[in-house]
């Protein structure tokens, strides 16, 4: 399954703005450039239009027609800092603070989706994780309801009789060292909003633990139990369980030996790992011993999209990232 093909396809059809901050790096505009000219996104770049233009003929790529904003001379940036000392005045910053710190490119980038300039924001090429769920965090926000942001990665798996024809989604493998009960719900519910995204299906999310229904007492196996319980008042529709093993999540036959009547049915396309040690070892191992293809990780649990990039990111990386936030954005509307 080229799931690839099919996001770009899907962001084709309603090309969103989607802001690369990062615009003076190499990569960077090489994917501006494939992006716009394949229409999968509007590309705003980020810089003094001099300076980008010129790396731009250095490097051999063509960005005519392509946005690009002068954040020291946007006529954006007195509201942009007006909003962010409002967000940020009862942590104590201000105004002068505000306006420095919304001339970062990564902060103006994520404030133009705050402000509904631009429907998502792709960085992390030179900038650290951090510094992008940072900005992300203190310009755009959680969703309602949502007071967490995690990740997912969408794994794709050569047995397609497994989730929705192989793919199934692992969070969170990135951001949370080690969420606590409500966090764990958090993240729960927001790769229940990322695999209805991502795939179009309903999402069937499995609590992982040591544990299959009070198989094993210990206070890991209550944070796994409390979290479903919290995620399934929050939003008593969604089909979830646990606390499973994964073999309980994924084999019908395993399930119904070791947990009859569970929810999920051993049919499970959502998986949430208790912490980021299991998770992020989780999903390597799906990569390297079955062969799936890893693709993320996803920034949710934003209120618009944002998402990170590795420092070791390549163009067609940039690329691919800007395509999916293009269809969380047109998930949004």
């Amino acid at each position: 399954m080229d799931i690839m093909a099919t996001f770009r396809k899907k962001a084709q059809q309603n090309p969103q703005k989607i802001v690369l901050p990062e615009s003076e790096d190499k990569r960077t505009l090489q994917a501006a450039a494939e992006l716009h000219k394949e229409k999968i996104v509007q590309p705003i770049l980020l810089g003094n239009v001099d300076s980008i233009t010129n790396k731009a003929h250095e490097f051999g790529i063509n960005i005519s027609g392509i946005t690009i904003i002068d954040i020291q001379s946007s006529n954006l940036i007195d509201s942009y800092a007006e909003e962010y000392f409002k967000l940020r005045e009862k942590k104590g910053i201000s105004r002068e603070a505000a306006r420095e710190g919304i001339m970062d490119e990564v902060f103006f980038g994520s404030m133009m989706v705050r402000m509904g300039d631009a429907d998502g924001c792709v960085s992390g090429a030179t900038h650290t994780t951090a510094h992008t769920v940072r900005a992300a965090l203190r310009t755009i926000g959680t969703k309602p309801g949502i007071n967490t942001v995690s990740s997912c990665f969408i794994m794709v798996l050569p047995n397609t009789n497994i989730g929705i024809d192989g793919v199934v989604i692992f969070a969170d493998c990135a951001v949370m060292p080690n969420p606590d009960e409500n966090q764990l719900a958090d993240i729960a519910l927001s790769a229940a909003d990322s695999a209805r995204i991502f795939t179009g299906a309903e999402p069937r999310v499995a609590m992982l633990s040591f544990s299959t229904y009070g198989s094993a007492e210990h206070e890991l196996v209550d944070k796994v139990r409390n979290a479903t319980r919290i995620a399934q008042g929050k939003e008593p529709n969604l089909i979830i369980d646990g606390d499973l093993q994964f073999d309980a999540a994924i084999i019908p036959e395993i399930s119904a030996k070791k947990a009859p009547g569970n929810k999920v049915g051993g049919k499970a396309n959502v998986f949430i790992f208790p912490d980021l040690n299991a998770a992020n070892i989780g999903y390597k191992i799906t990569q390297r011993l079955a062969g799936a293809e890893a693709i993320g990780p996803f920034l949710q649990g934003l209120a618009k999209p944002a998402n990170d990039l590795s420092r070791g990111c390549s163009a067609s990386d940039i690329v691919s990232v800007s395509a999916i936030t293009a269809v969380q954005a047109q998930a949004l509307k």
